[in-house]
């Protein structure tokens, strides 16, 4: 495959949309966190998504894989967008704060675009580089004063950067082997293959039936993060990774910072502090060099202006431009 597909105005309204479900995950997860233990949230996550999604395919039309290798493209997509990023990610929590996990979570563009350039599906464009660089400079300058990090928390960010690691690898297998797939599929069947491996995992390790019953607003939390952060972010996510490739959809790890503190002052009243402004304007301008357009505006422009009356014509290839140099 070649280079990353420049995003339309309708795949960047969806990359919003998805960064505000994706960042909604962080209140519901502090919520249902009181009462449950991390597997068994990741269980109710994935299993109650699933049950959403499964009626709603088959009424779309679509069908469960027949076969076991029918299921393996699915499985494997599973393991690297839900399990082992949601586990390492839960885990590295316990050792780190979570301002610290979102900045590293905020890595995961620059790990797909290395991915996707030494599979040699993308190429390393130094533009594409660069704007996520600098997006990452925002996102730290955005979480700046949680960076205090000790030596006991190295492990934490290590665990953090591995499901970071673990989501460029699943860009790479989604845009291989479910090119083909609709996104309602993708994601109902990724669902399915990661609720049988989280129940085993949760069932081993916590015994969910164990537990007391949950109250009212961990369940809610429960079916928030299950229904928006779950089934509808990864039909969403599913779409723009088909439309615009691996690379272009994990832009949303650098936007889900922004949602999370522009929900938090519109809907909790927290402050806005410079830094975030600042953060906040760093990641939008790394968002415009990564999209492209300006680049491609500004020769257009120039061309514009100088067929317009008066205008000065380009010097002839061979005649003499400005201060008498030679152009060749």
């Amino acid at each position: 495959m070649g280079a990353a597909t420049r995003m339309d105005e309708r795949d960047w309204g969806l990359l919003v949309l998805l960064s505000i479900l994706w960042g909604g995950s962080f209140f519901f997860n502090a919520v249902a966190v009181h009462e449950l233990p991390p597997l068994t949230i990741v269980l109710g996550r994935v299993t109650i998504a699933a049950a959403l999604l499964l009626p709603l395919m088959w009424t779309r039309g679509g069908q469960l894989p027949a076969s076991p290798s029918g299921w393996m493209p699915f499985l494997v997509m599973g393991l690297l967008n839900n399990v082992i990023p949601f586990s390492l990610i839960v885990a590295g929590q316990t050792r780190i704060a979570s301002g610290i996990a979102s900045v590293l979570n905020a890595t995961t563009p620059l790990f797909t675009v290395l991915v996707m350039a030494a599979a040699g599906d993308e190429p390393l464009a130094v533009r594409r580089l660069l704007g996520v660089l600098i997006g990452l400079a925002g996102v730290i300058v955005l979480r700046g004063e949680d960076l205090h990090l000790d030596a006991g928390e190295t492990v934490g960010m290590l665990l953090c950067l591995g499901a970071a690691l673990s989501y460029g690898f699943s860009g790479l297998w989604g845009r291989r082997r479910l090119a083909g797939v609709s996104p309602l599929t993708s994601a109902t069947c990724q669902l399915v293959c990661s609720s049988l491996v989280m129940l085993a995992l949760a069932g081993g390790i916590e015994r969910p039936w164990l537990l007391p019953m949950p109250s009212t607003a961990t369940w809610l939390a429960l079916l928030g993060t299950a229904a928006l952060s779950t089934a509808l972010a990864y039909v969403i996510f599913f779409r723009i990774l088909v439309r615009s490739g691996a690379s272009n959809v994990m832009l949303v790890t650098l936007l889900i910072p922004v949602t999370a503190i522009l929900l938090g002052h519109f809907f909790l009243g927290e402050p806005l502090e410079a830094r975030e402004i600042a953060g906040a304007c760093i990641i939008g301008g790394a968002l415009v060099i990564v999209d492209g357009r300006i680049g491609r505006w500004l020769p257009v422009r120039e061309s514009r202006a100088r067929s317009r009356p008066g205008a000065q014509p380009p010097p002839a290839p061979g005649g003499r431009g400005e201060r008498g140099h030679i152009r060749p």
